[in-house]
């Protein structure tokens, strides 16, 4: 399976975990974004959007990773255990995979990305973040997953890569007493992530280094 990505991007660790829980062997491409490899006319002829990530299985091409995850796990999954098939279950997982989506990780990106760039930190987006995170204790409350199982789920997998990036950039988890549970659980029972953190903090250097360069 090819997976075009670029190293250390939160949607595209997800991927990389999930595949490691299913046991599965990515052919990995990477695109380095910040170059415009991703406009090269042989990537768009796969992916019209220029997207990462992007995956071709056998010929099946797929981006968005949300919809990747779902189907990695509905494709190779032994079980339903990943993406559940009781609709209720399976809407409740959906649910955490679209407040990841729209809610979690777009409120990192409007705090501290600015930030990197030179711009000074903005309190109401910082506002945002803490409530996002109180909807998320919230809803981890008496849970130890997202899915309101007893098994990790695709929900979970992209929540940690989005959770571990704000780790990363120094935000106080602390504070939310289920989340913070739920993330120390997690880093145990979901594979890949040793590497998950490795490239967060590969990442984070080379975003140290480019600043410094800059100056």
């Amino acid at each position: 399976m090819d997976f075009y990505y670029y190293p250390g991007s939160s949607i595209c660790r997800s991927i990389i975990m999930a595949a490691k829980v299913l046991g599965l062997e990515l052919n990995r491409k990477v695109l380095d974004t910040t170059g415009g490899q991703q406009l090269n006319p042989e990537f768009v002829k796969i992916n019209p959007q220029h997207t990462i990530p992007t995956i071709v299985d056998n010929g099946f091409v797929l981006w968005e990773s949300r919809a990747i995850l779902i189907y990695l796990a509905e494709q190779y999954g032994k079980d339903d255990s990943l993406y559940p098939k009781d609709p209720q279950q399976k809407a409740v997982v959906n649910q955490c995979l679209y407040f990841d989506m729209n809610t979690l990780y777009p409120s990192f990106v409007k705090y501290y990305p600015p930030q990197y760039r030179g711009a000074p930190a903005d309190p109401e987006a910082f506002k945002k973040i803490e409530s996002t995170f109180e909807v998320l204790n919230t809803f981890l409350e008496n849970q130890l997953y997202l899915g309101k199982g007893d098994k990790p789920t695709v929900a979970d997998i992209a929540c940690l890569s989005s959770v571990s990036t704000f780790d990363a950039a120094g935000f106080d988890l602390s504070k939310y007493e289920n989340v913070h549970r739920w993330y120390l659980n997690a880093q145990k029972v979901i594979a890949g992530w040793d590497e998950n953190w490795s490239q967060l903090m590969e990442l984070k250097k080379r975003k140290v280094d480019a600043r410094r360069t800059t100056k």
